[in-house]
């Protein structure tokens, strides 16, 4: 069996690595190969336990706990020598469009450059970058035909190919729009084609939190206590509705001046994928239940971006709800992954055009 032997930078609490897991359970019927753990590295310490609790053939010897800018090849280098694929979802905070847009500036947006020492490095097969869709705009375009011009250009060369998935068509249930960039080395002769989505009926918000019923056991599955104004505010506003746009009594109204988010204090409509999950983010942005009058448990959330109910978050409430809102999600990523070894291994597989393009 072949085995190609993965790592990752800002690994976060494991929504690449257990999608590698989920791309092998589909691997398994065209091909004899899988992906393989080889190292990850996060400096958000819950995120790190939560990987090495739930990720397969992760270690304390595998795992590194450090922000980026302190790692070393060497470093890497001692825990594997060789790589075959590369993973990284860089920081989105400074590309996000909810956020300041600072782009190539900001403290977050060259964090995308950690990747190129390990791609001239381990002139690994292939990599893949994960960001959110406001990276196309950002600086008019240029941060990211930077961005793809590097990559492209690290280790022996890279054909890369640019797709903005909306993960709601490949049946994840949650319109969670990212931009994927898949990078296969050029002496390869091989360029990647985005997997086609999935001809199924759009799974609802509703079908992912209660089919099955969550176990009352479950991990993560602990409800907030909502204030009584809280409580009383979410009675006025019905499923798919915001603070805004409800009819809400002059009392319980929000008192905010300047942009209105349309997700604060918005319920999620039933009959249709969640809205984009975050990571972080003040009172009335923690997702509402479409007809019970609070916030969604971790438990929830994590359903909504496809984490399994035996994949147990470390750390407190706050701590798990940012590693489950900045996670990819993994059905998502093993959909990616498969199509990658398929495309390394001459498998057939329906695709469709990628709708980002560059001249680079």
């Amino acid at each position: 069996m072949k085995t190609y032997k993965i790592g990752e930078l800002f690994c976060g609490p494991g929504g690449i690595g257990l999608g590698a897991e989920n791309a092998n359970k589909g691997l398994k019927h065209f091909t004899k190969s899988s992906l393989v753990h080889a190292w990850a590295v996060d400096y958000h310490k819950d995120s790190i336990e939560t990987y090495l609790k739930n990720i397969k053939g992760a270690s304390d010897a595998s795992v590194i706990c450090d922000d980026v800018r302190n790692v070393s090849l060497e470093q890497l280098k001692s825990i594997s020598e060789t790589l075959d694929g590369f993973a990284y979802g860089f920081p989105c905070n400074d590309f996000s469009l909810v956020g300041e847009q600072k782009g190539i500036e900001g403290n977050f947006g060259p964090l995308y450059s950690y990747g190129i020492p390990i791609l001239e490095e381990y002139k690994p097969l292939f990599f893949v970058a994960e960001n959110v869709a406001g990276i196309k705009s950002s600086n008019n375009g240029n941060t990211f035909l930077k961005i793809i011009k590097e990559l492209s250009a690290s280790g022996e060369g890279y054909n890369v190919t640019s797709h903005l998935y909306k993960f709601e068509e490949y049946g994840i249930p949650q319109a969670r729009h990212r931009v994927v960039i898949v990078g296969i080395r050029k002496d390869l002769n091989l360029t990647f084609k985005p997997p086609e989505p999935l001809l199924l009926k759009v799974k609802t918000c509703k079908e992912a939190i209660e089919i099955p019923p969550i176990r009352y056991d479950a991990p993560n599955n602990d409800k907030t206590k909502q204030s009584t104004n809280v409580i009383e505010r979410l009675k006025h506003i019905k499923a798919g509705e915001n603070a805004w746009n409800a009819n809400i009594p002059d009392s319980l109204k929000l008192n905010v001046k300047g942009a209105k988010l349309s997700q604060i204090y918005k319920r999620l409509d039933p009959t249709r994928p969640a809205y984009t999950l975050t990571g972080s983010g003040g009172g009335g942005t923690h997702v509402y239940h479409w007809s019970e009058n609070r916030a969604l448990t971790n438990r929830e959330r994590a359903r909504l971006q496809t984490f399994p109910d035996n994949f147990a978050f470390i750390g407190s409430r706050e701590s798990v709800r940012r590693q489950i809102g900045m996670a990819v999600p993994p059905d998502a990523a093993g959909l990616i992954f498969e199509a990658i070894i398929k495309t390394l291994e001459g498998v057939d597989y329906n695709t469709v055009k990628p709708n980002i393009s560059l001249i680079i």
